[in-house]
């Protein structure tokens, strides 16, 4: 199995919270429908307005609860970006059937463009 280093965009991520954010990454299922694993190695949330704004990033677990936020109503200046993941590693997985998901929202519509960068097929 080859691992792959891949980029995901989500131009102007939706307000919506939670299980209703916008995703940006699924985890895919592995050759064969078998589980797979990626490891999350960045993500970058830029604020495209002349205002600060709130954003959130969520992690929907494929086993359907223990959902976590990865960050939660975090402050973008204006016309900036935060790095989410400032050196950190994440494990998500897919079991096969369902995929982790890594969600992104606004506290403002439109505001927030979110790329995520990760290692597949670990």
């Amino acid at each position: 199995m080859a691992n792959d280093f891949k980029r995901f965009t989500q131009p102007s991520v939706n307000t919506s919270t939670g299980a209703s954010a916008t995703a940006v990454y699924t985890v895919p299922a592995g050759a064969g429908s078998t589980a797979l694993e990626s490891i999350i190695i960045g993500i970058t949330l830029a604020n495209k307005t002349t205002s600060g704004v709130t954003a959130s990033v969520f992690l929907d677990n494929y086993d359907g609860s223990n959902d976590v936020y990865i960050v939660k109503d975090a402050t973008i200046p204006a016309g900036s970006s935060l790095e989410v993941m400032a050196g950190n590693k994440i494990v998500a997985m897919n079991n096969g059937t369902t995929g982790d998901v890594i969600r992104v929202s606004s506290g403002t519509a439109t505001a927030i463009d979110a790329t995520v960068t990760v290692l597949e097929d670990v």
